[in-house]
């Protein structure tokens, strides 16, 4: 099955630029399976994602504008047709 990924500008360099890419997961797969699936077309951009296992701080991901931080993290399940959306976070303040 397959899931639309939407990458931020600043990881597109990893992906020739695209800001979107299709990863190919088995069913019953998780974000962590996804995140792997990238990997695995993309070289690098798990480390720019992931740090001890778990979705660095400064980075939300969505599936389906669900944040994952608020349903199972890296366990979060998709199907076919889900859309993944990796946000950086954005500081700042007046």
């Amino acid at each position: 099955m397959a899931v639309t990924v939407h990458i931020p500008g600043p990881l597109q360099k990893l992906t020739n630029n695209q800001e979107a890419v299709e990863v190919e997961v088995a069913d019953a797969a998780s974000i962590e399976d996804v995140i792997n699936g990238l990997e695995n077309a993309h070289p690098g951009i798990k480390n720019r994602l992931v740090e001890n296992g778990e979705i660095r701080g400064y980075i939300n991901i969505f599936v389906n504008d669900e944040d994952i931080k608020f349903i199972k993290g890296m366990g979060t399940h998709v199907k076919e047709g889900d859309s993944v959306n990796i946000v950086p976070s954005i500081a700042g303040g007046a």
